[in-house]
């Protein structure tokens, strides 16, 4: 759930219990303004521990962690679409699999796999990782190495990140 859903759900959480939103600002130890921003859902972040305190005012809970949304996602094809942006040829999710697992670079799609290793929102990189592994039947582990591996041979500016 992002924080904008949330915000919904607090927001109708707050009026079907009768409170304002400088009381619930009060009881959570927020500023109105806050909240405010929090329902309307023109926050980019809140903190954790802070979401979590108007939560447990409100008496709501955040279900527990789970891979189940995860594997709804298509990592792979995500991160592949995220190494094409600035590029008119796509690089294929299976190829991009393949360079992940094997740390090889397609011909071609160098500057893909430097975009995404460089640019791409880590969390993206975890998923294309752990979708490589599986289609590729290879560890996890083996594929980190894989991603140093490329990141050096690629001189990408995160390197120190993947080794």
């Amino acid at each position: 759930m992002d924080l904008s859903s949330l915000g919904i759900t607090i927001r109708q959480r707050r009026e079907a219990l009768g409170l304002t939103q400088s009381r619930l600002a009060q009881l959570s130890g927020l500023s109105r303004q806050t909240l405010v921003g929090l329902e309307a859902g023109a926050l980019s972040d809140l903190g954790f521990n802070r979401v979590a305190h108007v939560l447990a005012v409100l008496g709501l809970d955040f279900d527990p962690p789970s891979q189940a949304a995860r594997a709804r996602k298509r990592g792979l094809w995500m991160a592949a679409k995220n190494a094409s942006v600035s590029y008119s040829r796509e690089v294929p999710p299976d190829a991009l699999g393949h360079a992940l697992a094997s740390g090889s670079v397609p011909e071609g799609y160098a500057a893909h796999l430097a975009h995404l290793l460089d640019e791409a929102p880590l969390p993206l990189v975890v998923m294309a990782v752990e979708e490589a592994a599986a289609n590729e039947g290879v560890s996890p582990k083996a594929v980190w190495r894989n991603v140093a591996q490329l990141a050096k041979s690629l001189a990408v500016h995160r390197q120190g990140l993947w080794a």
